[in-house]
């Protein structure tokens, strides 16, 4: 659990720093040929920049992660540990993004997926960790059924 903490304070930090590059420099480069770039975009919206902002936005962001945290620490009584590294990760990264809409309006985004979307660290780490919730998911589920 340990390890999964240091890692997400980590790549918050790492989020943090090339945010300030993106913000406070003119620097874009290719990172990948012409298919992924450094390039600074403000995103307004929600995830993907899925057509979600303003007001209401701001209000249902700090109300998610309040139940997150409540779900994690019910996570945590029942030891399932894998799951409250993920959670934990989950809203390190939310908590980046949420700095970045009270601090300038909206999210600092900075690698430019062509043909995809522009995204942080952040939101790679809000992917992560839904993406180790659903895979722990379907291997309790798979075990369950072996058992029985």
């Amino acid at each position: 659990m340990a390890l999964f903490i240091f890692f997400a304070v980590f790549f918050i930090c790492f989020d943090r720093y090339l945010k300030y590059i993106a913000l406070h420099t003119n620097i874009n480069f290719n990172i990948l040929g012409n298919i992924l770039r450094f390039n600074f975009a403000p995103n307004y919206n929600i995830a993907f920049s899925l057509p979600l902002g303003g007001l209401f936005l701001n209000i249902l962001i700090p109300v998610i992660m309040v139940g997150l945290v409540f779900f994690i620490i019910r996570m945590i009584k029942t030891r399932e540990l894998l799951d409250t590294a993920a959670m934990l990760i989950i809203i390190f990264g939310a908590l980046s993004n949420y700095a970045d809409r009270l601090l300038y309006g909206y999210v600092v985004d900075y690698f430019d997926l062509k043909y995809f979307t522009v995204f942080n660290v952040a939101d790679a780490m809000i992917v992560l960790g839904v993406g180790i919730i659903i895979i722990n998911g379907y291997k309790r589920d798979y075990l369950r059924k072996i058992k029985s």
